[in-house]
């Protein structure tokens, strides 16, 4: 049987096309207003922050599995959330959700300093590889409902995915007049939500129906029944 000639073999994938496809066809056409995120997003290679297996999905309107029950946020929940935060070239930003490092990555073009939190340590150790030449991002090993503390206050938090409630806990770490924006779960139904804290109290309105990846961590506790 003859040996197949290199044209008869694939092609290889233009991730560059697909990611201006995205850009025009899920960003410019959403509501995704802000040019830095834009910007950002026609930039960062998504492709390099999934597993390879799962190159070929990263820029499609749907979640990445990253493995482990996890999964990267689909790119219009993501860029929504971004825009809504207000983002400011002075922010530190603590990021819920770090996944394999493609948020924190179009974070570090736009705001000051990322800390980036994420659970898994399979997930860690790969956004800490694809981060590297991003000296403004640091990726915290942890519990994604505890946040980083250490570093607080920042000034805006940003939770890459959809969980029941914010704990108490994570929300203090938001500096006064800070901003928050978050994937909320109500009744089965995610939506995109955005609000600030003003002393011990919070509140977050919801802005769009977007469905967002579950995040680990954030269940609301089971009332108790007799």
């Amino acid at each position: 049987m003859p040996a197949s000639s290199p044209s008869a073999q694939a092609a290889p994938v233009d991730y560059a096309a697909m990611r201006q496809a995205m850009v025009a066809s899920q960003l410019r056409t959403t509501a995704v207003t802000d040019t830095r995120v834009i910007a950002a997003m026609a930039e960062v290679p998504r492709e390099r922050f999934v597993p390879a297996e799962a190159a070929a999905m990263a820029y499609r309107d749907t979640a990445v599995p990253l493995g482990q029950g996890r999964a990267a946020n689909v790119p219009l929940a993501t860029a929504r959330l971004l825009v809504e935060a207000r983002l400011r070239a002075d922010d530190r930003v603590l990021l819920i959700g770090a996944a394999g490092g493609y948020t924190a990555a179009v974070l570090a073009r736009i705001v000051r300093e990322v800390v980036a939190v994420e659970s898994l340590p399979a997930l860690a150790e790969q956004a800490r590889g694809a981060l590297a030449g991003e000296p403004n991002v640091t990726v915290v090993e942890g519990a994604l409902e505890h946040g980083h503390p250490a570093g607080a206050p920042y000034d805006v938090l940003i939770v890459d995915g959809a969980v029941e409630e914010l704990p108490q806990a994570l929300l203090t770490q938001v500096a006064e007049h800070g901003r928050i924006v978050s994937g909320l779960v109500e009744r089965g139904v995610s939506r995109l939500a955005a609000g600030s804290r003003a002393g011990s109290a919070t509140a977050l309105a919801p802005f769009a129906d977007i469905d967002a990846v579950r995040l680990p961590g954030f269940a609301k506790p089971k009332a108790f029944t007799f």
